[in-house]
């Protein structure tokens, strides 16, 4: 049983019960050890209780842990205490997308683009991970309050619908797609579904498909046609409807096949909106059944009754292609008539070249549309590259031949490897027969032939008494090599980009463990982060606030705070500061600070509120600063007046302060440092001289604006 006030984890303080869930009830909870507001998920007894549902929910759970991504909510930890599941994660103040369309009734399609570029490119982080949501709607996608995007509960969608949870505790039935809706198999594409149903109601205010019973809605899911969103809102763009109604096709290989394809469709959609570019595939034509025509069927009618004759059947070959060519002249000359038609040596010469002619063509049609057909299953290299010699393919592969290195030290036996282009690997086993350092055996025999980047693991031995080689991925490297030095190892750092993995993190580590001789080389690959391009800021002053926000969005940026400030300059609610300036070149993601106009300021007096919790000292703004010690805290508006001069010892203090005539103030902090004694000696007289212990009282400041009332 959850209690305000509990300890989790011997870590986690539970402050309040923020949400509530079919599966779970959420909390705000304090982590003590890293000083920080974290959200706590807690299951409900129900599941609890269910040992295959809490083995599941925890393998996936862990799984999700992995995710690092700006648009998800990240899980930082799992746990169980006293039969209590729950699962730590990134605190979001801000509402579910659910509320938001609610409190908006629709969003405009600019909005609705937005965000789903936003969650779009948290669920491609996953599916790139091989984890996949199952349960996307607006319930599990929060917006927080400075604008971002992040989707929740990545990998306990999987838990549950393995377990047979009824629809109404998952409560999914209206995103859900008809393959899930089947009870079959789901992948990638059924969050694809899922993610354009969710889109048809931030366009629409509304879901696409209702019904009395979770059971109606889902078989409409499976059987009714999705209709258009242009139905409810006519003024939505032909591009962004046709962006909904390929996600929502009922067959996956209709739809985008990749979050990758989606992204870039509604990038577009916010460039060209009215433009025709969504490419609606339909796999099944290329196989579709040909309706026959009466001429086909005419044909087979003549060839059936003169089947017993070649000669007739000939005849009426030669007699069907005079027909076609003479249809083509302009003289008007009627046909004769079939049974009527006289032998012409010279005409049938003209029709046995004609009949060569046809078939050529034909020939050439049925390859062209061949390769089109079975090329386009290939990758993109291969389409443009559909033959490819054997001489060529030869030509560019080295072979090496494999040495031999049994014997030698393995630091002679890693160079001979790497200057033939392959790849040594390198694992230890204690030996009595080798001495340490020097290779036992190679995975590949003598003589072999290699291709050039191929991987050879050289067993290495570690002498008799080896020293175990620590596993060091997911840490620091100051931390993995801190560890293997005290361990009496030598480390060698190589570097590369990672798409999953936070820059300076171990990514691998050669040898992986096992036990290998004090004074041995261990190789530890540390992630440089994505491999990102710099992006070039545009010009947002003089853009409305929603147009500055999705040009930036579309330059990759993103939008940091956003104040509200008299400018007699700039029009009312359009932008008149940016916080790096047009035509510099940021990272991608970098948030910009933007300032809109409020207009000129108003002659009439204008009385201001201030209804917020002052927070703690960060440790940005005071390094030294003690959690628990006092702290005096003076709250002075711009205009002199004193609103709060008090001393504490605990934090957030609440401040609620109305009819204030200035539009901003100062917090100024004030707080005691113990500055430890000292002791020297004289160098003359040897004398020791101690300097006691002192306090000492640091300030720092925190600006402040009000609220207009």
């Amino acid at each position: 049983m959850i209690k305000i006030g509990m300890m989790i984890g011997d870590r986690y303080e539970i402050l309040e019960k923020i949400g509530t869930g079919g599966m779970s009830d959420v909390y705000k909870a304090k982590c003590h050890k890293l000083n920080r507001y974290v959200a706590i998920k807690v299951l409900k007894q129900e599941f609890s209780e269910n040992a295959n549902f809490v083995s599941k929910f925890r393998i996936e759970a862990q799984a999700a842990a992995g995710l690092m991504h700006p648009n998800i909510v990240n899980v930082y930890d799992v746990g169980e205490e006293n039969g209590i599941y729950y699962i730590v994660m990134e605190l979001v103040e801000g509402i579910t997308l659910k509320k938001y369309i609610e409190k908006k009734a629709r969003l405009s399609y600019k909005e609705a683009v937005s965000i789903a570029i936003q969650v779009s490119m948290g669920i491609e982080a996953a599916h790139n991970n091989h984890i996949i949501h199952r349960d996307i709607k607006p319930q599990n996608i929060i917006i927080s309050k400075d604008g971002k995007v992040k989707v929740t509960d990545f990998g306990i969608a999987k838990a549950a619908t393995s377990n047979t949870i009824t629809s109404n505790v998952m409560g999914s039935v209206h995103y859900t797609s008809p393959e899930q809706a089947r009870g079959g198999y789901s992948d990638e594409k059924s969050d694809i579904y899922s993610l354009g149903i969710t889109m048809f109601e931030m366009l629409t205010g509304r879901v696409p498909f209702n019904g009395e019973t979770t059971v109606a809605i889902a078989i409409k899911h499976i059987q009714e046609e999705m209709p258009s969103p242009k139905e409810f809102v006519p003024e939505i763009p032909a591009s962004v409807e046709n962006i909904v109604l390929k996600c929502c096709q009922k067959s996956p290989d209709r739809r985008y096949q990749s979050m990758q394809e989606l992204i870039a469709d509604l990038k577009q959609s916010l460039v060209n909106p009215e433009e025709n570019f969504v490419v609606m595939d339909d796999p099944d034509s290329s196989g579709s059944t040909r309706m026959i025509s009466d001429n086909d069927m005419a044909q087979i009618k003549r060839r059936s009754v003169y089947q017993e004759s070649p000669e007739h059947l000939e005849r009426q070959d030669s007699m069907r292609l005079r027909s076609e060519v003479s249809a083509s002249y302009e003289d008007g000359e009627e046909e004769e008539d079939e049974d009527e038609y006289d032998y012409n040596p010279k005409m049938e010469k003209v029709t046995t070249i004609l009949a060569i002619v046809v078939g050529i063509v034909i020939c050439i049609v049925i390859i062209f549309l061949a390769l089109r057909i079975f090329g386009g299953l290939g990758s993109d290299e291969d389409r443009k590259s559909p033959i490819i010699t054997t001489e060529e393919t030869e030509s560019t592969v080295s072979y090496v031949e494999m040495p031999d290195v049994s014997g030698r030290n393995v630091e002679e036996a890693r160079s001979m490897l790497t200057e033939l282009g392959l790849n040594p690997q390198i694992i230890y086993e204690e030996s009595d027969s080798y001495e340490e350092g020097i290779v036992i055996s190679a995975d590949v025999s003598v003589g072999a032939s290699l291709q050039a980047g191929s991987t050879v693991t050289l067993t290495v031995s570690a002498g008799s008494e080896g020293i175990e080689v620590p596993v060091v991925t997911g840490k620091t490297f100051e931390e993995a090599n801190s560890e293997l030095i005290g361990l009496g190892f030598l480390v060698n750092k190589t570097e590369n980009y990672s798409d999953t993995i936070g820059e300076g993190i171990v990514v691998s580590q050669n040898p992986s463990g096992g036990k290998a001789p004090r004074g041995s080389v261990i190789t530890v690959t540390v992630s440089l982060g994505p491999e990102q391009e710099k992006v070039r800021v545009p010009n947002l002053v003089g853009l409305s606030e929603e147009d500055g926000t999705f040009e930036a969005i579309e330059a990759g940026l993103e939008i940091g705070s956003v104040s509200y400030v008299y400018n007699e300059e700039i029009q009312e609610g359009h932008i008149c500061y940016q916080s790096y300036s047009h035509g510099s070149y940021v990272d991608p993601g970098t948030s910009i600070e933007i300032k809109v106009s409020q207009g000129p300021e108003p002659s009439q007096e204008v009385t201001y509120r201030y209804n917020d919790s002052i927070t703690a000292p960060t440790a940005a703004e005071a390094p030294d600063y003690v959690s628990g010690s006092e702290v005096q805290i003076r709250l002075e508006t711009d205009d002199g007046q004193v609103l709060l001069e008090t001393t504490v010892t605990t934090f957030p203090q609440s401040a609620n302060y109305y009819g204030l005539t200035s539009s901003g103030g100062t917090i100024t902090m004030t707080y005691t440092v113990t500055v430890q004694g000292s002791t020297t000696t004289d160098p003359e007289t040897g004398e020791t001289v101690s300097t006691p212990g002192t306090t000492e009282s640091r300030s720092f400041t925190r600006r402040v604006e009000f609220t207009a009332e």
